[in-house]
């Protein structure tokens, strides 16, 4: 990588997220270096970094959060870079304003994109001002129940009900009268003052039997925004993503170009740079799409993206971050799916934190596993429970599915809840298997 051969880098997150950004940055010869926390001291991802430092207690707060003690981190061990991963920092512009003001590259997009598309309200009218679709819905912020009785009226019933900031899921609801619209506010504002600061609030009309489409973009050094395919994110748990997969089954060739072309726009009009995912809603009797958000950052899905396109996005990260060329000659070859591995309950999704007994990873042709974890390590209740990303890839999506069903009966965790049954039932469902499913797929399955 030309002169960054002498860097190193600080990976400010945990698990297997830090993990799969150490491989690359130890592949093309760099140092890395990992903080941990104490209840993190253990796991594989502290043990495979050049060097790791603690950074606090088993709270967040006072650990991953800590921007003071994850800059004294960097200093300490003479690191140049800072790689956010996602989760914790990485979609906070102030946190990439102190790297940089500290004299560290910071491994993402400019902190005025981040603020630009982190208020989904401001994002959402940007989008329209620049021709990108967006749904019927507020454009202000709402802060009061009976200015959302009136927008909601105006819009139509039903109205999907979200927090303005935060990603995730983060505070979303759907409202069909309004006596829903009531309840789905409070839970809205109560999310978006815990992490936005202020209870704004975003109203938009839902769309009945949607897919959730994502398009993953890069902004090249050299300024340009190119689009490395769709990923299909429909299977979701209240309103969190558990499977995904690429190229989508639900979306036609000439809907895929055009939400392409949306989403390489949407990263031109922030100046986008490094790796960043434009999120779409999209209308399966229509065959029409709409802008949800962007986020800006790696997402928990990219190895996808990487199995069909052979590029590794964490490569390309640091290659942007530092002005080195990428590749603008971008083609896909066959069908990819992620599973993400919780510590849950596969019935009720609720987190089911302990110590690992058993850990078996499935090993095979088109499998990869990106884990956090191995047998002896415990999932702690202190942060998300993700233990791992099954992911499959196929020459065809029929041959994905059935690496997927074996590799999903292979691999045996004990000791902690997981919610490997839930993808063995899934996969199982004749609606799964032919593609033609939506973002109510989970909700009927448990209904």
């Amino acid at each position: 990588m030309g002169r960054v051969q002498t860097e190193s880098v600080l990976v400010a997150n945990r698990g297997e997220i830090a993990r799969r950004v150490i491989r690359t940055v130890r592949r093309l010869g760099l140092r890395a270096v990992a903080i941990h926390s104490e209840a993190d001291a253990e796991l594989p991802f502290v043990r495979e970094a050049d060097e790791a430092v603690p950074v606090g207690p088993a709270d967040p707060a006072k650990s991953y959060l800590d921007v003071d003690r994850v800059l004294e981190a960097a200093k300490s061990t003479g690191a140049t870079a800072v790689h956010p991963g996602y989760g914790f920092l990485a979609e906070r512009a102030d946190f990439a304003r102190r790297v940089a003001a500290a004299g560290l590259t910071w491994i993402g997009p400019s902190p005025e994109a981040m603020e630009q598309m982190g208020d989904k309200i401001n994002a959402r009218n940007l989008m329209e001002a620049a021709g990108v679709p967006v749904a019927p819905g507020t454009r202000e912020p709402v802060t009061e129940p009976s200015r959302a009785v009136k927008e909601a009226a105006r819009i139509g019933y039903p109205v999907m009900v979200k927090a303005s900031g935060g990603g995730g899921g983060i505070g979303m609801g759907v409202a069909r009268d309004e006596a829903g619209l009531t309840k789905a506010f409070e839970a809205a504002s109560r999310a978006a003052l815990r992490f936005g600061g202020a209870p704004a609030v975003l109203l938009e009309r839902y769309v009945e039997r949607a897919r959730h489409v994502e398009v993953q973009i890069l902004g090249l050094a050299d300024g340009t925004v190119i689009a490395l395919g769709e990923r299909d994110c429909s299977v979701q748990r209240r309103h969190q993503k558990v499977v995904e997969e690429t190229p989508s089954p639900g979306v036609t060739g000439e809907l895929r170009e055009r939400m392409l072309k949306a989403a390489v726009r949407a990263g031109e009009v922030v100046a986008y740079r490094g790796a960043g995912t434009v999120e779409f809603l999209v209308d399966t009797e229509r065959q029409d799409f709409m802008f949800l958000e962007m986020n800006t950052r790696l997402q928990v899905e990219h190895p996808v993206t990487e199995l069909v396109t052979g590029i590794d996005l964490v490569e390309q990260q640091l290659r942007a971050a530092w002005g080195e060329p990428c590749p603008v000659s971008v083609g896909t070859a066959g069908h990819a799916i992620e599973f993400r591995v919780y510590a849950e309950d596969p019935t009720r999704f609720l987190p089911g934190p302990g110590r690992i007994t058993v850990w078996d990873e499935p090993v095979g042709v088109g499998v990869r596993v990106d884990s956090g974890y191995e047998a002896g390590n415990t999932v702690t209740p202190f942060y998300d429970p993700l233990m791992a990303k099954l992911c499959v890839h196929g020459e065809t999506r029929a041959q994905a599915l059935e690496r997927a069903r074996g590799a999903v009966a292979a691999f045996r965790i004990e000791g902690p809840k997981h919610n490997l049954p839930f993808f063995a039932e899934l996969l199982a469902r004749a609606d799964f298997a032919s593609g033609d499913y939506d973002t109510g797929l989970v909700f009927r399955m448990r209904s």
